[in-house]
């Protein structure tokens, strides 16, 4: 039987990419020939603007991304369930951490599944070392001048510096 899924959506804001995101690149890679990693043009999570541009966050993520084979980094904006049409994905996959990630993603799940039922949802745990890590607890530690090296690869960490200088 030939495989259904060939490509999937690895989503977020990105805001910024950190090793607990390209962990969940790597793995969707590793179960996927083709992986998206789409960066949402969103207004960030709860109302707030993004630290970074799109442009900005499409760009780390590249570079933090590079060594990867057969993932691309591409900006989006709108519904997911139309950008996998566009992109021609089959699946979006997600990492969780906590229950409280797991509520909010299975409620994305729910919604994308009523609007595009044959795009699957496939949930991954965080990696142990990871699952303590958000992009907002880095800018919070980035913004007071603390060394956020250990979270995020050297092109973020730098440009999180330029940031909150």
């Amino acid at each position: 039987m030939e495989p259904t899924i060939t490509h999937v959506l690895v989503p977020g804001t990105f805001d910024p990419i950190t090793y607990g995101h390209m962990d969940v690149a790597r793995r969707a890679r590793r179960i996927c020939p083709r992986v998206t990693v789409a960066v949402a043009a969103s207004l960030g999570k709860r109302g707030v603007g993004t630290t970074f541009s799109l442009e900005e966050r499409v760009e780390l993520a590249r570079e933090a991304l590079a060594d990867l084979d057969g993932v691309e980094v591409l900006p989006f904006s709108g519904l997911l369930v139309d950008f996998a049409h566009e992109v021609g994905a089959q699946a979006v996959v997600k990492g969780l951490r906590a229950m409280t990630d797991f509520e909010y993603e299975l409620q994305q799940a729910d919604l994308n599944y009523r609007l595009d039922p044959e795009l699957e949802s496939i949930f991954v745990m965080s990696s142990p070392e990871y699952g303590y890590l958000s992009s907002s607890a880095v800018r919070q530690i980035a913004s007071f001048g603390g060394d956020v090296s250990t979270f995020v690869p050297p092109c973020v960490a730098a440009a999180l510096r330029t940031r909150f200088k």
